[in-house]
């Protein structure tokens, strides 16, 4: 199993940055994707970005440019560079990672949520 734990969140103004972290643990062979989501209050939880174990990304529209997802694989930890923030950046951000079992089981863990506020 894979626990996620994400750090980094808070309150920032319009064109402020943060930088959110996203450590797993626990038991697994792999770490294969991972990936960012966020839900704003009222709205579904929709995905921002993602990473491959190789480095490949992908990014919502609405924040090419302006986020940056990386990974350290030694640390099994995923990071996301936010800049240029807006209000409508507000939300939870979710850590997802999909990994694979010492029994090469597979499975999917969620990280418990971080908060980010973009308010002046």
């Amino acid at each position: 199993q894979v626990q996620l734990v994400e750090s980094g969140g808070g309150l920032v103004q319009p064109g402020g940055s943060l930088r959110l972290s996203c450590a797993a643990s626990g038991s697994f062979r792999s770490i294969m994707t991972m990936a960012w989501y966020r839900q704003a209050p009222g709205k579904q939880r929709e995905w921002v970005a993602d990473i491959t174990s190789g480095g490949s990304t992908n990014y919502v529209d609405s924040v090419k440019g302006r986020f940056t997802i990386s990974r350290d694989n030694a640390k099994n930890t995923v990071y996301l560079q936010m800049n240029s923030l807006k209000p409508e950046d507000t939300a939870v951000y979710y850590c997802n990672a999909d990994w694979v079992g010492r029994t090469l089981t597979r499975g999917g863990s969620w990280g418990q949520g971080t908060q980010v506020t973009v308010s002046s």
